[in-house]
């Protein structure tokens, strides 16, 4: 997980920017464990710009217990966020070529239905209305 691009991400997702030590720590914490889907994210957002210094750039700025990001930030964290140009468009196949990639469909074998669907089926909708009842109960 980059820790850089992560700050930048917590802090511009507050209202105005600005959290204070205590939440930073717990949503670190919370996207520390998150997976590994956090932590390959982070480091391809990182990869657009390498030699990324959230203080020093000026990106963070400290303030009263907590960091706030500045507009500079936002902008950097844009320009890592945002996509690739697209590449040229594909051309269609032509109309001989579409016609010979043309083969007929395999027959498929129909998908084996569990035996006992039904009942189960029954026990979903008896256990859901029990739910219901019970917090018709417990609200009332």
């Amino acid at each position: 997980m980059n820790f850089k691009v992560t700050v930048l991400k917590i802090l511009v997702s507050y209202p105005d920017g600005f959290a204070v030590m205590e939440d930073l720590k717990r949503d670190m914490a919370i996207l520390a464990t998150s997976g590994r889907d956090w932590a390959d994210r982070t480091k391809r957002l990182a990869a657009r710009v390498p030699d990324l210094d959230i203080f020093s750039q000026g990106l963070v700025e400290r303030i009263s217990g907590g960091w706030r990001i500045t507009a500079k930030g936002r902008a950097v964290l844009e320009f890592m966020e945002a996509r690739p140009a697209a590449p040229e468009p594909i051309q269609a196949p032509s109309v001989e070529q579409a016609k010979a990639a043309i083969v007929a469909p395999a027959q498929l074998a129909p998908l084996q239905q569990p035996v006992d669907r039904a009942k189960r089926r029954r026990e979903r909708r008896e256990r859901r209305r029990e739910a219901r009842e019970r917090a018709r109960a417990n609200a009332s």
